[in-house]
């Protein structure tokens, strides 16, 4: 018999699951987090429930918070378990089972209820994990994108906004009206730069039709970048059974993720912030080299994996890695054209890094998706992928495996599988990347001219060239074939003729 997580219910969990060792009542709020998903649950939220088990930093307790409809269904289930999560690690050597308590509010759905609550003197640190896409950045020109249909509606109507950008932007204004210090805005998404692309969106957002504020907002809210790392599937039928039968425990809304977490932040809270640091968080002065690592090496991995796999009928993460010929393209794509671009980080050794994160996606208790992998392409690829591209070609050094992988890309947005059988193209721009991507097959570089999301490269003569080589072979000799052509051609993949 099945316990039903909530508050009252912990003292009866079986004893092989950690529960809050802490009075939750003692907790009070310090941050409120917008985005209340999976991945927040799994890394944001463990390391703070770990932190309030050490007794300490109780004032820095977490509401939760949403602007999407799909918000709600969330909130409604974490209500009714007392917001209290189970997070279930998926170690190989033996499953664990957490439940989380240091979320311990859930703010309504409603922005005007939202803007009140951000400005609460109590809450210091507002952070987000809206999606890649959800910061409304111009993909031509990496700067804010002033003219979407959301942010439109939001110039026009600042006291009604319906964005996070707009509700965060008249809740400052609220704070600064009574002369209340202003929040610290953290990113926890998984972008380059995370925390000055929220600067770039709330200031440009302001500065469309409050001046003043904006100027204030630039000179007095901090917008620290951070690098956050924890693979972390998706909840299905699946999960829920297994927090069931392996633990005994009813949870809604459990969470499932892989034992490894990273999270490294720049040290910017000009109103405090916990001491994340006595629980494996890192605080450096600058982010940006342990992100570009990340992004390139363990994003861009996932990417070069993905493609091949959804084209040969593969299902999972940890087949693909079992898949010979897609470890050999992985390995040799990471050590030849990937890692040699990413600048030295202090005390990695980009080698062992590689070797842990080749263990992490072989981990078959994760069962991660390859569909979840390929999707938001047209988002992903412009922030994993291409920037390597363009980083080799700025040196005058070949892209022959990059290009292969766009190439794959390319050839699965074209909408099958090499059996023929249906792909389902997960993507914002789906009909146009399927209509661009089928008449590459006959004109390669079609695919090439979606200048918004390819920018300066749709023109680039020695990536066209390489991307035009890699797509005719995919077509002509199947996805094993060119991975073959690629691995052992010692000068790397060359068009069979």
């Amino acid at each position: 018999m099945e316990i039903k997580l909530n508050q009252s219910s912990l003292g009866s969990l079986p004893a092989n699951v950690t529960v809050p060792g802490y009075d939750r009542n003692t907790i009070t709020p310090g941050i409120l987090h917008i985005g209340v998903g999976n991945f927040f649950r799994a890394h944001q939220a463990v390391f703070l429930d770990r932190l309030f088990d050490l007794g300490l930093d109780h004032d820095w307790g977490m509401v939760g918070a949403g602007v999407m409809p799909h918000d709600a269904q969330i909130r409604q289930k974490l209500a009714d378990q007392d917001w209290l999560s189970t997070i279930i690690e998926l170690d190989p050597l033996g499953y664990t089972a957490r439940i989380c308590g240091s979320l311990i509010d859930f703010v309504p759905i409603d922005p005007q209820t939202l803007i009140n609550a951000l400005a609460r003197p109590e809450i210091r640190i507002v952070s987000l994990t809206v999606t890649e896409a959800g910061y409304f950045v111009d993909a031509v020109t990496g700067g804010f994108n002033a003219g979407h249909p959301d942010i439109v509606r939001d110039i026009a109507n600042p006291r009604h906004p319906q964005t996070v950008f707009g509700i965060l932007i008249a809740s400052l204004a609220k704070r600064r009206a009574v002369s209340l210090p202003p929040f610290t805005i953290m990113s926890c998404d998984n972008l380059p730069g995370n925390g000055l692309i929220t600067r770039q969106a709330v200031v440009g957002l302001a500065r469309a039709g409050r001046v003043e504020l904006a100027e204030w907002i630039e000179r007095e809210v901090a917008f620290p970048n951070g690098m956050v790392d924890c693979i972390t599937p998706a909840t299905g039928e699946r999960e829920r059974a297994l927090v069931r039968t392996q633990f005994g425990i009813e949870d809604a809304c459990p969470v499932v993720c892989e034992p490894f977490r990273q999270w490294v932040l720049e040290d910017r809270f000009p109103q405090g912030r916990p001491a994340l640091q006595k629980v494996g968080v890192q605080f450096v002065e600058d982010v940006a080299p342990y992100e570009l690592m990340k992004l390139r090496i363990l994003n861009g991995g996932h990417a070069a994996i993905a493609y091949p796999a959804a084209l040969m009928g593969i299902q999972y993460v940890h087949e693909a890695m079992a898949e010979p010929l897609i470890r050999a393209f992985l390995e040799k794509l990471e050590k030849e054209e990937i890692i040699p671009t990413v600048p030295p980080v202090p005390g990695v050794d980009f080698q062992d890094y590689l070797t842990v994160i080749e263990q992490r996606f072989g981990n078959s208790k994760v069962a991660d998706t390859i569909p979840r992998l390929c999707l938001d392409g047209s988002n992903r690829q412009p922030k994993f992928i291409l920037p390597t591209i363009a980083d080799r070609l700025g040196q005058g050094l070949p892209v022959t495996g990059l290009a292969l992988e766009v190439a794959l890309w390319c050839r699965y947005c074209a909408g099958t599988r090499e059996d023929g059988r249906t792909v389902t193209l997960v993507d914002m721009n789906a009909d146009r990347l399927r209509g661009h991507a089928l008449k590459a097959r006959d004109e390669p570089t079609a695919f090439l001219q979606m200048v918004d999301v390819f920018g300066p490269l749709s023109a680039h003569d020695a990536f066209r060239a390489a991307f035009s080589t890699a797509l005719t072979s995919l077509w002509e000799t199947g996805t094993a074939a060119t991975l073959t052509a690629y691995v052992h051609d010692a000068q790397g993949f060359r068009r069979p003729v």
